[in-house]
């Protein structure tokens, strides 16, 4: 955790940080059944573009069953989910569904 900005916000990760493990890293795990996306920066940097994340993970469709975007999880939140019902609607399911699916 980078810690937080002047106005409260998070910090972006260090570029240091991928720049120096992440190829390596997802080498050596080979490929993976399930990719959570944790937040913007981790959905901006595999899936690219200028989505915000709430637009990433209203289509999470388009990435399951073995990618799904999320919301970064924070207490922060509970207003985004309340104004997004689909999420537990609709994603939760699915995802519960898929880590049951790997897990056995």
């Amino acid at each position: 955790f980078p810690g937080y900005d002047a106005k409260g916000s998070d910090l972006p990760p260090p570029k240091i940080c991928a720049a120096t493990w992440r190829d390596k890293a997802m080498n050596d795990l080979g490929q993976m059944p399930l990719v959570l996306l944790v937040g913007g920066y981790a959905q901006n940097w595999h899936l690219g573009g200028k989505l915000g994340v709430t637009e990433r993970v209203l289509g999470w469709q388009q990435h399951a069953p073995y990618v799904f975007p999320l919301p970064h999880p924070s207490w922060r939140n509970t207003g985004w989910i309340k104004k997004n019902p689909w999420f537990s609607d609709e994603l939760f399911p699915a995802l519960k569904a898929r880590v049951k699916d790997v897990l056995i």
